[in-house]
């Protein structure tokens, strides 16, 4: 084996956004490998000690991004807010700070900060996705270029595991995995690929590969961008225990492989053509726990039975990468031991112990390994032959306990970076002079290739390939060509397409969709068909508020609804139909669905709500407005409104006694703003309105817009009906 280091063939922050020398834009680096070229890095440290160039108050569980001048992390601030920060990468001086509120999630508090933030070297702009699925692009100012909510707009599941996926960044996309689920003909509960213009937020692509609902919404296994056989792929693990390979410009599935029966966590490596992978789960031929396996990335559709190139078995390495270095592999497992493996025959050379619980890769740079461990252990080792060097190994503690360290390092400007629970750290030799710009002054790279001239398209995309639209506004369209080999060619005419609606109702040509006012609200599809290829754009149509549904005339449950697959619709004794829920076989009771766009601001809504009781079980059920919950619970026989429904301290609630198999009326308040002011009130339906509101919260927190919709925790069966929203 040469000493020359084997690269990534095609990563994307190395081959299609080439970052300033020596900057890590990504968690994992210029080339997505864990690997750094400095040189003069330290071989010791202590805290506030030797080593140890400047430390910064900051708290999060992620890696940094250092790029432009800066490191830029996300974090966690005040009981309330997750935020995004960056500071000079020279002396750690705060550059500017943003917070936002933390809403419509069950994700804890010190989970939140635990996506690591992605860098754009091109724009100098930073992607972020909060724990409550708030995906926002910030510019180097520090102000949002453009945000999405992907729980409220694509059905992201939020749930208490807290694990969130790092922004993918390759060529003009933003690419992230989203498991939830969505609207339509996306309603089932699935994993899935989404791919955003990374400069205006439009929907590229949306791709599902899998066919089964997923195993574990706490997915974590975050995707690379590696060329293989001229392809340009997006291969990631799915929280069904399926490892996809999709085309990252076009978003069509090129290969799958079945590693494990659980979720996937531990993002890939590719090197040439072969994929390297690890995991803690069962393998799917075998009753023990944990692989590592080598594969052959050149096929195409299910490569299970014919990729594998070799195993080693029983190593449960669930969270951390694999790392390839002169032709060593180097895994983390759970328990924080360090294997190096042969990379040709997967064979066991050594290993060493890093603390008590793994969870990040290593990073090798400088002819060193640098480790960090949850525990807050860092160690420093040098790699022989036969074993494992520890040059130095140092135990962080804060208030007399250890120090949460989930991130690994970063390694820029000639000096290693990371955060942990106390900190965010710069470690370096004082006497070598900073390398790096100054913050804002690096050079912008040109991330896009230019589309090729002529060539025949072999698929088409429709962008935006998801919308949602005012009913009086006009969705213009582009219609994108590639080759074979998923290489973009020069945008197709309009005007030689051919258009039409399925289930929308309006017009549509070259000029866009326009959707019949008279129609209201609704959900459907632009199909064009342009040379025998077909593409289409999934497109929601909001009419002005105020909004009433009694469901009466629907043959099922609204299609343009967020999570509503959950949902169904019932005939009603007294007559008409109601939206019903009923407990989950398997799973979750817990369901939501948003019914509006997450833009909305200052809205009621109220609705008709009824509860069945099964022996000492009774369901609760509410309403969402403006990032608020209205939660009528039936086991405590009380009235709550909430935000954030693992942080109850941000709630309020007050007794509220209630009949099983009961009408009652439902009305939420919401005002917001810089500060919210949330009201609630049920009676029985039927009955005069009371004057008065059962419950009122002002709250400091400035959620500024919320979908409105409906919640469900439904140990029993749960029914709404007579739904209306009002603007304030």
């Amino acid at each position: 084996m040469t000493s020359t280091r084997l690269v990534l063939a095609g990563l994307a922050l190395a081959l299609c956004a080439p970052a300033q020398a020596g900057e890590w834009p990504h968690f994992r680096g210029p080339n997505a490998d864990n690997i750094a070229t400095e040189k003069g890095l330290p071989s010791s440290w202590t805290r506030d000690g030797g080593g140890q160039l400047w430390r910064q108050p900051w708290t999060g569980r992620s890696t940094p991004a250092v790029f432009d001048g800066r490191v830029c992390a996300s974090g966690r601030e005040a009981g309330r807010l997750e935020a995004v920060a960056c500071f000079d990468a020279k002396d750690g001086k705060k550059l500017w700070e943003r917070r936002f509120p933390v809403y419509n999630t069950t994700i804890p508090y010190t989970r939140v900060g635990w996506a690591s933030v992605t860098g754009d070297p091109e724009t100098g702009w930073l992607y972020a996705q909060n724990g409550d699925g708030l995906l926002v692009v910030l510019d180097r100012a520090g102000k949002t270029v453009w945000e999405r909510r992907i729980g409220e707009e694509l059905g992201r599941v939020s749930g208490y595991g807290g694990r969130t996926h790092t922004v993918l960044l390759d060529e003009d996309r933003a690419i992230l995995s989203v498991v939830g689920a969505a609207w339509g003909d996306l309603g089932a509960l699935r994993q899935r690929y989404v791919a955003f213009d990374k400069k205006t937020g439009a929907v590229l692509w949306i791709t599902t590969p899998n066919d089964v609902n997923v195993e574990d919404f706490n997915n974590q296994s975050n995707s690379i961008i590696a060329t293989i056989g001229g392809r340009r792929l997006a291969i990631g693990g799915g929280a069904d225990g399926w490892l996809y390979a999709v085309d990252s410009r076009t978003g069509l599935l090129v290969w799958k492989y079945h590693l494990s029966q659980k979720s996937l966590n531990a993002p890939v490596t590719v090197v040439g053509d072969t994929v390297y992978a690890n995991y803690d789960g069962e393998p799917v031929d075998e009753s023990f726990l944990g692989r590592v396996v080598a594969l052959d990335g050149r096929g195409t559709g299910d490569i299970t039975a014919t990729a594998q190139i070799w195993k080693h078995d029983g190593i449960l390495a669930g969270f951390a990468a694999p790392v390839y270095h002169e032709g060593r592999l180097y895994v983390v497992d759970v328990s924080a031991n360090l294997h190096a493996l042969d990379a040709k025959t997967g064979a066991k050379l050594y290993d060493a112990n890093l603390g008590t619980v793994g969870r990040s890769a290593v990073v090798v740079a400088d002819g060193k390994i640098y480790a960090t461990e949850m525990n807050g252990a860092i160690t420093i080792l040098k790699a022989h032959a036969d074993r494992f060097e520890i040059l130095d190994q140092d135990h962080l503690t804060l208030d007399g306990r250890q120090t949460e360290l989930w991130g690994q390092f970063a390694v820029a400007y000639g000096r290693l970076y990371f955060m942990a629970e106390d900190g965010l750290y710069c470690l370096g030799d004082a006497k070598t002079p900073y390398s790096g710009p100054a913050p804002g002054q690096a050079l912008a790279k040109k991330a896009t290739p230019a589309a090729l001239a002529g060539g025949e398209p072999a698929s088409i995309l429709l962008v935006p390939a998801e919308a949602q639209i005012g009913a009086g506004d006009t969705l213009k369209f582009t219609l994108r060509a590639f080759d074979a080999n998923g290489a973009r060619l020069a945008d197709l005419p309009l005007d030689k397409a051919a258009f039409s609606l399925d289930v929308l109702k309006g017009a549509v040509d070259a000029a866009g969709f326009r959707p019949d006012v008279a129609a209201g609200s609704q959900g459907g599809k632009v199909k064009v068909t342009y040379g025998g290829k077909e593409a289409v754009s999934r497109v929601r149509v909001f009419a002005p508020l105020p909004w009433e549904e009694n469901f009466d005339a629907r043959p099922r449950q609204p299609g343009h609804w967020i999570g509503a697959g959950r949902f169904a619709l019932a005939d009603d004794p007294s007559g008409g139909k109601t939206l019903h829920k009923v407990p989950a076989a398997v799973g979750l009771n817990r369901g939501t669905a948003f019914i509006g766009p997450a833009s909305l601001a200052n809205t009621t809504i109220e609705a008709d709500i009824k509860a069945a009781k099964k022996g000492r079980r009774q369901g609760d059920i509410g309403l969402i407005a403006g990032g608020y919950t209205l939660d009528l619970q039936g086991a405590h026989q009380r009235l709550q409104v909430r935000s954030w429904a693992s942080e109850l301290s941000f709630s309020k609630q007050v007794d509220f006694a209630w009949e099983p198999d009961t009408w009652y009326r439902m009305k939420l308040r919401v005002e917001n703003g810089a500060t919210c002011k949330v009201r609630g009130k049920v009676w029985k339906r039927g009955e005069p309105e009371p004057a008065a509101w059962a419950l009122e919260f002002d709250d400091p927190s400035g959620i500024l817009t919320g979908a409105p919709g409906v919640y469900a925790d439904s140990s029993t069966d749960l029914d709404w009906d007579n739904l209306k929203v009002v603007v304030n």
